[in-house]
């Protein structure tokens, strides 16, 4: 009777007073997914470091479905507005860089030639300086995917970037233009705007800074995937744990190269 006394005061104190592991709920964060810091360098993660993505085949938009690429600590989310033809992306993840990415993914499989465009904003511009607006186009959903990727960075940066092969580090040209974020609005009407170009194997990159009419920057690149592959708009929030947002509008998402506007 006594040891019967003594296990059901003892249930009721672990039911009342919870295990700090039944209680603290905070990602575990690796050392090489922190952010650089005045203290602290990211690197890149072990080679064989790897999250399955975690997809939905629910519809938003132009495109056919949505995924969390790497699968980031906290759980990304995107939502379609009809009336205003915009995207809202939510996403953790500690890069889209390295030789594995952590972003949220809207995507559509597709063959051939492709243009892609769409005007970037970052609703909190107090945001981290390194996170990424990025349009993508890459071989799978696998987080060491082949791909190419145009990216808008908080602080203004923007690049071409390209993972050469599956699980291989990326490669980047950077583009000779910064958009001030301090003055990001999503009400100034400026169509500040960023565009990529499938032809073929080739890849280009395309910048409207201020609203001037789009064009071409840089040197193209050379990547092939094999068809279908996916295409499609994504966000870093670049905080292994620490969501963040984007929204991209007027998005151009064309079956063909030379569309991009």
């Amino acid at each position: 009777m006594i040891r019967d006394g003594l296990i059901s005061a003892l249930l009721l104190f672990t039911c009342s007073h919870p295990t700090s592991a039944q209680t603290d709920s905070k990602p575990v964060v690796p050392d090489w997914a922190l952010p650089g810091s005045a203290t602290h360098k990211q690197v890149p993660p072990p080679s064989d470091f790897h999250r399955a993505p975690v997809t939905t085949m629910i519809p938003l938009g132009l495109f056919k479905g949505q995924s969390d690429v790497g699968a980031a600590l906290v759980p990304g989310s995107s939502t379609y507005n009809h009336a205003t033809g915009q995207y809202t992306l939510v996403s953790a993840g500690y890069n889209v860089w390295y030789n594995r990415d952590e972003f949220r993914y809207v995507w559509k499989k597709m063959s051939g030639d492709v243009s892609l465009a769409a005007d970037p904003a970052f609703p909190d511009t107090a945001g981290y300086n390194d996170r990424k607006a990025i349009l993508v186009i890459r071989q799978s959903l696998d987080d060491d995917a082949k791909e190419a990727v145009v990216a808008l960075h908080g602080a203004g940066l923007m690049h071409l970037a390209w993972r050469p092969e599956k699980g291989q580090m990326m490669q980047e040209v950077r583009v000779n233009h910064r958009r001030d974020h301090t003055t990001d609005s999503l009400n100034t009407g400026l169509a500040k705007r960023i565009g990529i170009e499938k032809h073929g194997d080739a890849f280009t990159v395309f910048i409207s800074m201020h609203g001037e009419p789009i064009h071409q920057i840089g040197d193209r690149i050379q990547l092939h995937l094999d068809g279908p592959f996916y295409v499609g708009i994504g966000f870093c929030s670049h905080l292994p744990a620490t969501t963040d947002t984007t929204i991209l509008s007027n998005v151009l998402l064309v079956n063909a190269a030379g569309k991009v506007k």
